[in-house]
């Protein structure tokens, strides 16, 4: 293998361990959408990666991310790893599902404690006068899937003596990686 193959089955190595790992850095990623030309980002939990590097994470179907998707479905999806100073940098287009005939088997794998997050009476970002007042449902959820397929991998190692910098593009059912000044 060269190095450009090391690199991206690395990077790849490291969202599964996201996925699968706990406390693993990759876990949580930040997403930016665009909303209103402007910039809007967020953390969330990364779910599963494909073997095309598509990922998925859960969200709330009423949340500001799903607005900004079905507006405009260019995102970034940015990961670092603190100890071993990866960045890894993800565009592509993102899409959702809400249809909770597909999504109940999924909804249903959540633990109980966590699908609470999907049942609040009123959506995400809604003023409450105090948090202890949020309301649950019980016959209904929000839950929606989020889908990220990308477009553009950017890798960034910082080390010495030289940081190592890579861009990884689709080619057919493969990504074609170059090098760039870091």
């Amino acid at each position: 293998m060269n190095l450009l193959s090391d690199i991206l089955q690395t990077s790849k190595n490291e969202m599964v361990n996201g996925v699968k790992i706990k406390g693993h850095p990759f876990r949580f990623f930040t997403f930016a959408t665009i909303n209103q030309q402007k910039p809007s980002i967020r953390t969330v939990v990364l779910r599963k990666i494909k073997d095309d590097f598509t990922l998925i994470f859960y969200t709330d179907a009423r949340s500001s991310k799903i607005k900004d998707l079905s507006e405009n479905q260019n995102c970034s999806a940015l990961f670092y790893h603190p100890e071993k100073m990866i960045q890894l940098k993800i565009e592509g287009q993102a899409f959702y599902t809400a249809d909770q005939n597909e999504l109940q088997d999924l909804y249903n794998e959540i633990p109980t404690a966590s699908r609470k997050d999907y049942i609040t009476s009123t959506a995400p970002g809604t003023k409450l006068t105090n948090p202890d007042n949020l309301q649950y449902l019980d016959e209904r959820n929000y839950f929606a899937l989020v889908t990220i397929k990308p477009k553009r991998i950017e890798y960034l190692a910082l080390k010495r003596p030289n940081h190592i910098r890579a861009e990884f593009l689709p080619n057919n059912h493969d990504w074609v990686g170059r090098f760039l000044v870091p």
